[in-house]
């Protein structure tokens, strides 16, 4: 009966070794996927602190930019006006040089309009020119 007593108290034995193996392995694990998250957090805590830097470097030049803005406007000669007149019809012509004739506020032939000198009413301007004649007030 020893050796059955042997055999039976080395089988737990045996068996709590494996078990100690497993629960050492798990226990790896785990900690390896607590340090991984706690990398990922510190990653994206990284990230979200750059990105609070960049927009408060974006707020601080915001004012200065509205500062010029308000000194002078954008694109645009201050007490300049145009006179256009549509000269030629747009029967015939590419549909965004239609489009464009009518946000000048041209309606028909010979039709003249004041418009202020800016860079975006320039651009229209440009883009239509075979159609109007622009003077300058």
């Amino acid at each position: 009966m020893s050796e059955q007593e042997n055999k039976i108290s080395a089988a737990p034995a045996d068996s709590d070794q494996p078990a100690k193996k497993a629960s050492k392995k798990a226990a790896k694990k785990s900690a390896a996927k607590k340090a991984a998250g706690k990398k990922a957090t510190s990653k994206v805590a990284a990230k979200k602190s750059g990105s609070k830097k960049a927009t408060a470097v974006k707020a601080d030049t915001v004012p200065a930019a509205a500062d010029k803005a308000a000194d002078k406007p954008a694109g645009k000669a201050v007490g300049k006006t145009l006179s256009v007149t549509l000269v030629r019809s747009t029967n015939s012509c590419i549909a965004r040089h239609r489009a464009t004739v009518r946000g000048l506020g041209l309606r028909r032939m010979h039709h003249t309009v004041q418009l202020e000198d800016t860079s975006a009413i320039r651009g229209m301007l440009r883009q239509v020119a075979y159609l109007v004649r622009v003077e300058q007030l």
